[in-house]
């Protein structure tokens, strides 16, 4: 599995840089680079956070980052339904508007 791939993806769909997906779930930016390099894995609560923070089911999410090996003996036929939810999904919810959150930083320049 290449989580760092669809972090990547799903991010970049979603329009956001990699420091605004780090202040959304509290995922240090460095960590999310690290991620999408493939120099790091993520944890099951980190893949918790990003997934719940871009709105994609896990399932799915699992789907985008599989690798052909991680596929054999599923039928094209379920991957292609597969793929063709996640795209959905993700192409509905990046025309969504995103709330802004305030950070602990932000706050405090506010004071």
């Amino acid at each position: 599995m290449d989580y760092g791939k669809a972090i990547k993806i799903v991010r970049t769909i979603a329009g956001l840089q990699q420091k605004e997906l780090a202040e959304l779930t509290g995922v240090d930016a460095s960590l999310i680079s690290l991620f999408e390099k493939g120099k790091r894995r993520p944890g099951l609560s980190t893949l918790e956070k990003i997934t719940k923070t871009l709105d994609v089911p896990q399932h799915l999410f699992t789907l985008l980052a599989a690798e052909p090996e991680d596929l054999k003996g599923t039928s094209a036929e379920d991957v292609q339904r597969a793929s063709e939810s996640l795209a959905r999904i993700l192409l509905t919810n990046a025309q969504k508007p995103r709330k802004s959150r305030t950070t602990r930083r932000s706050r405090k320049k506010a004071a």
